[in-house]
């Protein structure tokens, strides 16, 4: 199993952070991005960690930078 470092585990926790702050849920992210709820989750939790396109995706959907969410 992959060992992940405290950074990116913030990294990914912001993500599930930022959504909750807006009362949404996957499914709804989901729908914004285009993204499956599976492969959020997954992002969410640091067992994928998705492409700079993704990350542009869910910075739009969230209304926030890439920053913020880095």
């Amino acid at each position: 199993m992959k060992r992940r470092d405290r950074d990116s585990e913030g990294f990914f926790n912001r993500v599930r952070e930022f959504r909750e702050s807006r009362s949404m849920s996957q499914g709804e992210l989901s729908k914004l991005t285009g993204l499956s709820q599976p492969f959020l989750s997954l992002l969410e939790t640091g067992k994928s960690g998705g492409s700079l396109e993704t990350w542009k995706l869910l910075s739009v959907a969230l209304g926030v930078k890439i920053d913020d969410l880095l």
